[in-house]
């Protein structure tokens, strides 16, 4: 590789990748497949032809994401391909460690959770989705099919979570039909769900954000009064009332989860008429939300 495309690459990034694999081993190999519950996309796959072909289930991990991942080079990057590779080649590594190599016993179960689909189902999904979590997280994908959604899913006229969730609904039902047995598949739909909550919680965290959209008659006073209260900037903007014709400030701002409460007392103490809005933020860039109360003296301080 040239010098320019390795500056591309962190070893962080490397590392926590290299857990996220191991951890999403764990999640499916030592809860989930235990008692035979399926996981979704091509890993959900992978256990489901390994029960049917006997060949082991890193194989079929390999075998099917890699194609997918080398034909959308081009639509997602050579960092993106590099690091979801690598993920999938460590979860594949360590699903056949737990599975073949280490002494662990699979004869009551899950050696955590034993024979409780349940406990599977949940455990399983929750681990397995902090493993995927991460690897979102520090920019790369676990598991193909969501590639395989964005190179189909607009030729077919679906959103890419339209294509990932019929994808995953017909493994399940198929998984249903080649067990024979309807509560393996369901269990397996508990952990899927599970398992978004979890990525979700990674991809997020605790501190997601809330953009609030204010229309006030009192907008220098308020902005003043939330700059000071949380620290950010807020971005001000003139409006007029389509039926009153009366001016009016729109304010906005950006809090995280816990901050809203706060943010509606400052609001109803400031102008009790005011509307607000408050949106999830799904992503964000820049540090220019970061309220400088350094630049406030600088300001002030040439003012006089």
């Amino acid at each position: 590789m040239k010098k320019g495309v390795l500056r591309q690459f962190s070893v962080v990034n490397f590392v926590f990748l290299t857990l996220a694999g191991v951890i999403n081993a764990v999640g499916v190999t030592l809860f989930l497949g235990a008692v035979g519950l399926f996981d979704g996309g091509f890993s959900g796959t992978s256990m489901l032809l390994a029960d049917v072909t006997a060949v082991d289930m890193s194989i079929f991990l390999i075998v099917i994401n890699f194609p997918f991942f080398i034909f959308g080079y081009k639509k997602l990057g050579i960092r993106f391909i590099v690091y979801s590779i690598y993920t999938i080649a460590v979860y594949s590594l360590f699903a056949f460690l737990f599975q073949d190599v280490f002494a662990i016993d699979f004869t009551n179960g899950s050696p955590i959770a034993g024979n409780d689909l349940l406990l599977c189902a949940i455990f399983g999904g929750v681990v397995s989705g902090i493993g995927s979590g991460t690897t979102i997280r520090f920019g790369g994908a676990i598991d193909g099919v969501e590639v395989l959604a964005i190179m189909f899913a607009k030729k077919l006229g679906m959103t890419v979570g339209t294509f990932v969730m019929s994808y995953n609904v017909l493994l399940y039902v198929i998984a249903g039909i080649f067990t024979s047995s309807w509560s393996i598949a369901l269990y397996s739909i508990v952990a899927y769900a599970v398992g978004l909550k979890a990525v979700d919680f990674i991809v997020d965290g605790l501190d997601k954000a809330k953009s609030a959209f204010i229309i006030t008659d009192r907008g220098d006073v308020l902005a003043e009064k939330l700059s000071e209260q949380f620290g950010r900037g807020v971005t001000v903007m003139d409006a007029e009332g389509y039926y009153s014709k009366s001016d009016k400030t729109l304010l906005y701002c950006v809090v995280n989860r816990f901050e809203v409460n706060r943010l509606k007392e400052v609001v109803l103490s400031t102008d009790s008429d005011a509307f607000v809005v408050i949106t999830d933020v799904t992503d964000s860039l820049g540090s220019t939300l970061r309220y400088r109360r350094s630049n406030k003296k600088e300001n002030t301080t040439n003012e006089n």
